[in-house]
């Protein structure tokens, strides 16, 4: 898996389906092979970053 921010691959997990890119601080959720896109604001919400990627640029292929 890389990021599709970053195009790094220094991925960690920190949940079920959810990662977290250690180069850009982006959160990765999967969800059907296509990945959610979050950027973490300083009051620890998620804002949506799915818009600024195309939906093949959030698929995994494997």
């Amino acid at each position: 898996m890389y990021c599709p921010n970053c195009k790094g691959k220094n991925i960690g997990k920190i949940g079920n389906q959810q990662y977290y890119c250690w180069n850009c601080f982006i959160e990765l959720s999967l969800e059907n092979e296509v990945l959610d896109v979050h950027q973490v604001e300083e009051d620890g919400t998620l804002s949506s970053l799915n818009d600024l990627y195309s939906e093949d640029e959030r698929t995994l292929h494997m």
